[in-house]
């Protein structure tokens, strides 16, 4: 299979003193206490400053000169100095702009930096200060890291400069402001009426985040005054929303009803915990409204927003296409061999099994590479694009599910990458939510766009497919899923949950990624469901159980 390459986690000067000849430098002054010990000039630096012409130092740092770093950036900035912080990264203007704002627009005062222990070429710290504005103050404290890296020109350390340095939840490009808030707060209810909140939730941090930015302004709320993130064009790219860090006064929030389940939502965010980088998304196919959505990630809503290729999992809309063209048919002989070429590439299935003599239906719950590979030539460069769309409802960036969504993407491709897309790689990029919305289409027949808020909160219109399919290709996609639920790929993650289902796993292979990014979707009576698990292996080894879990709840 080929690989895709990817498309979705201050100084202050001091005078040292002596202390047995070792130089103990103190970061800020009384009340920091010591940030690194070290001893003077080394050997290597002797050498150096005795040669006619100065080497370009290079190879890793040393634990001198991260301390040494480290210590220029955090005293210039605790000290109020910003061009003399960002003096010392290699990114001075970004860092001076974002450093000056610091104080003059995020009216952030008394800042206390307090470095922690070293670990590699990271430093940790923690930041504490007082936000005011008009007669309002509140203490602000939160911890951050930098990182120092060598400068290719020169050889000299500095401080890696990213806007996450000043604060975690930064990008590059975002702005930190304090200020009357344009955006009111609001409520965020689940469907039963209960508050949704971080603590009983806690991934669901930037689904309100994107609640606020929607409805804050329509929902019946008044603003306050607040330290925010102010998103830039990178985040804004990327549908990130601002974030609100510090209340200094309370608005009065309106109020948002959600489609959210509390217990559906409750059990995702514990599937969820149980891999390092999980995310599901679990729907109502017969309605479209959204029941649970969980990450990890407290920080970046990969359910929604993420960018992935979805592997296997994209054999759905494939098979669609392939079945409509009269290229496949769930019980019709269909060729599985171990390796395929097209468009210059060698297309292998998983540890080059085949299946001789099999069925489409077989070779689908297997999940056969090769046998999709196969028909390539026989499609045009558009076909899969026109079927995501039309079919699906996929990349066409028009969903509007209350709060932001990357909504797939199946852009036309040719030659090999052409044939890499039918298998859920080449330029196909999709999340959680999307292929859920996948399965919900084939279990209901038809594509009802996903929803978080109902569109009669503020009369937003819903995306569409323009067509259905027809009833014989439904039943056999629906045989196919049902077969892999039963006896493929998915049998054990599903077991037990029969027999209205069916299910479809994946695998995508990441550019260097040791382990491929593991996908699986499925439906069982009017519930369907997707998750991943990143560098996880196989979707019906770590996605799957996370999957089927919710699916046995019903609901």
């Amino acid at each position: 299979m080929g690989k895709r390459r990817r498309v979705a986690e201050p100084r202050r000067r001091t005078r040292p003193a002596v202390v047995g000849g070792i130089i103990a430098v103190v970061v800020g002054g009384a009340g920091l206490g010591v940030y690194a010990l070290y001893g003077g000039a080394s050997a290597e630096d002797a050498s150096t400053a005795s040669s006619d012409k100065p080497k370009v130092k290079t190879g890793p740092l040393s634990a001198t000169e991260v301390t040494t770093t480290a210590t220029r950036f955090l005293t210039a900035w605790q000290k109020g100095s910003p061009t003399l912080a960002a003096s010392a990264t290699d990114d001075s203007a970004a860092a001076t702009a974002l450093l000056t704002g610091y104080t003059k627009d995020a009216h952030v005062t008394g800042v206390t930096l307090t470095a922690g222990t070293r670990v590699g070429d990271k430093v940790p710290f923690s930041v504490k200060g007082t936000v005011t504005y008009k007669g309002v103050s509140k203490p602000l404290a939160y911890d951050s890291a930098l990182t120092v890296v060598r400068r290719t020109s020169d050889g000299k350390p500095l401080v890696g400069w990213h806007a996450s340095v000043v604060h975690p939840d930064l990008q590059d490009g975002d702005t930190l402001v304090t200020d009357d808030s344009d955006t009111p707060p609001v409520t965020a209810l689940d469907r039963n009426g209960g508050e949704i909140t971080t603590a009983k939730y806690p991934s669901l941090g930037p689904v309100l985040d994107g609640l606020r930015e929607k409805y804050g302004k329509i929902a019946g709320g008044k603003a306050g005054i607040e330290l925010r993130v102010v998103r830039g064009k990178v985040s804004k790219a990327d549908k990130a929303s601002d974030k609100t860090l510090l209340e200094l006064s309370k608005g009065t929030p309106g109020t948002v009803r959600t489609t959210l389940s509390p217990t559906l939502q409750a059990a995702a965010e514990q599937q969820v915990a149980k891999q390092q980088r999980a995310s599901v998304v679990l729907m109502r196919p017969s309605t479209g409204e959204i029941l649970a959505v969980a990450n990890t990630s407290h920080t970046f809503n990969t359910a929604f927003q993420g960018s992935l290729a979805p592997g296997s999992t994209m054999k759905i809309i494939t098979s669609s296409l392939l079945i409509e063209k009269d290229l496949a048919s769930a019980d019709k002989k269909h060729p599985c061999p171990k390796t395929f070429s097209y468009g210059g590439w060698k297309f292998h299935n998983d540890d080059d099994f085949e299946i001789k003599d099999g069925t489409f239906k077989a070779s689908f719950a297997r999940s056969c590479n090769t046998a999709f590979i196969s028909q390539a030539g026989k499609l045009s460069d558009s076909d899969l694009t026109k079927q995501a769309q039309q079919v699906f409802g996929l990349s066409m960036n028009n969903w509007a599910i209350g709060v932001p969504t990357y909504d797939g993407e199946v852009p036309p491709q040719s030659k090999a990458q052409k044939a890499a897309e039918l298998i859920g790689q080449g330029g196909v990029r999709m999340n959680p939510l999307n292929m859920a919305s996948v399965a919900a289409t084939v279990k209901s027949g038809t594509f009802r766009q996903p929803y978080l808020v109902s569109p009669k909160t503020d009369g937003r219109t819903l995306a569409t497919a323009t067509r259905t399919l027809s009833g014989e290709t439904l039943a056999q996609l629906r045989e196919l899923m049902q077969y892999t639920a039963a006896y493929g790929t998915a049998a054990q993650a599903m077991s037990g949950l029969g027999p209205d289902y069916g299910a479809k796993t994946g695998s995508a292979e990441v550019d260097n990624q040791e382990k491929p990014n593991g996908w699986f979707t499925a439906y069982r009576g009017d519930l369907a469901a997707a998750g991943v698990v990143q560098a996880g292996g196989h979707g019906g080894d770590t996605a799957g159980p996370i999957v089927a879990a919710l699916l046995r709840m019903g609901g």
